[in-house]
């Protein structure tokens, strides 16, 4: 047990610093926005029970409503056609919840262009810089998306929002030792991307159809290093569900 003993010392003494990577939940949190003929998820709301007043007078709680794709999210391959049959969020073994983390930053690139897509020499000229990418861990890709977050109009951006590009979700899902990727944006997939002709939503049909995971609207990339973090993911193990709100945090080992 001397390793957890040697992280709680870290975590105590600021070895270890614990990042919180994850949006706040709120009725301004941006959702996804679809076409009008599409089925359309929740926003988050809130009635509330009690308020320490009659209805409760020592208790303050909510009843809550929302899709399970609000905020920051985990998405479990049963969310995609082609992870049909492949876990649900309540069935991801719960050792692939924390995993190593790499970090490509591609915040000047998406600076000039909100239609960025991340393409496979990107990945490879980060690997030649940082060494391969983790088995079992996630690709968080950074894109300086969070710094929109105060501002849902420009965060949904008229689904001008950078993403993957599809040459390049394909061999992240086939050819990699990723469990997944991790984006600062409302979805996985770039804002048109259910307009490309090769392969809609390539990150969402390939990644879920190789069995691998989803989280979105990340926060504080930017504190993390290209390599090195641990991340853990809390989603609620909602059964039948197609993904989760979740609570991501990041431990990083500061010098």
């Amino acid at each position: 047990m001397s390793v957890l003993a040697d992280l709680t010392a870290a975590l105590r003494d600021g070895t270890v610093e614990v990042v919180d990577l994850t949006a706040p939940l709120s009725e301004d949190t941006p959702i996804i926005d679809l076409p009008p003929e599409r089925g359309q998820p929740w926003p988050f709301s809130r009635e509330v029970i009690s308020d320490y007043d009659e209805a409760g007078p020592t208790v303050y709680w909510n009843n809550i409503r929302l899709s399970e794709h609000t905020g920051t999210h985990f998405d479990a391959p049963a969310h995609w056609l082609s992870g049909k049959g492949l876990p649900d969020v309540s069935q991801v073994p719960p050792g692939r919840l924390v995993g190593p983390a790499a970090v490509i930053d591609m915040t000047e690139q998406v600076a000039g262009d909100p239609d960025f897509l991340l393409r496979r020499e990107h990945v490879e000229a980060w690997t030649d810089a940082h060494g391969p990418l983790p088995a079992d861990g996630w690709l968080l890709y950074r894109t300086g998306w969070d710094a929109r977050r105060e501002d849902a109009v420009r965060f949904i951006n008229g689904r001008h929002t950078p993403g993957v590009a599809p040459e390049c979700a394909k061999w992240l899902a086939e050819e990699t030792p990723l469990l997944g990727l991790g984006v600062e944006t409302v979805g996985t997939d770039a804002g048109l991307a259910g307009d490309f002709t090769d392969q809609p939503f390539p990150c969402h049909w390939y990644l879920h159809g190789a069995g691998k995971y989803g989280l979105t609207q990340l926060r504080n990339l930017a504190l993390l290093p290209p390599t090195g973090a641990l991340l853990v993911a809390g989603p609620l193990p909602i059964v039948r569900g197609s993904g989760s709100p979740t609570r991501v945090l990041a431990l990083v080992e500061r010098a």
